[in-house]
């Protein structure tokens, strides 16, 4: 069985057989794949988990939903930044993930003070694509998620 079956079905399939719908199982994968491109660096497993609990989902598929979509949040946190400068009408300052980590790393506070409100852009911009991004994800997945829970149901 190949790691995908193993970690990812596997675990998905356990959750159909055990009387969780698929309806639910596709509403995890939507939030924690959005959750997971919220555009502040080290916030998402907690947004996970609070959402989680929130809504009474699968912990364990939400957060690995969340550590498979990590890669996502790494390409999208620029454009995110950008956007959220257009939308507050910051001029835009040079950015790139290594610069923030070292600059995070070098002294929190001035860090805070640089960036602390492209990181707000980010996250307005984050609040508006986010519920279409559930609703897109949550449509896409729910179907495949109906017919493994229909096929499980046959075997």
């Amino acid at each position: 069985m190949s790691w995908w079956n193993r970690r990812v079905i596997a675990p998905i399939a356990a959750q159909l057989t055990q009387g969780v719908t698929p309806e639910r199982i596709a509403l995890t994968v939507a939030l924690g794949v959005t959750i997971s491109v919220f555009p502040i660096l080290g916030a998402t497993t907690a947004l996970c988990a609070i959402v989680g609990i929130a809504f009474r989902l699968n912990q364990p598929i939400i957060q690995l939903v969340n550590y498979l979509a990590y890669p996502l949040q790494l390409v999208l946190l620029i454009p995110f930044y950008r956007a959220g400068e257009h939308v507050l009408g910051r001029a835009p300052i040079p950015l790139s993930i290594s610069l923030l980590f070292e600059r995070f790393r070098a002294d929190f506070a001035q860090f805070l003070k640089d960036f602390g409100m492209i990181a707000v852009g980010g996250i307005v911009v984050w609040l508006v694509v986010a519920p279409l991004a559930i609703a897109a994800l949550y449509f896409t997945t729910r179907p495949p998620l109906r017919g493994l829970a229909s096929k499980l149901r046959r075997s």
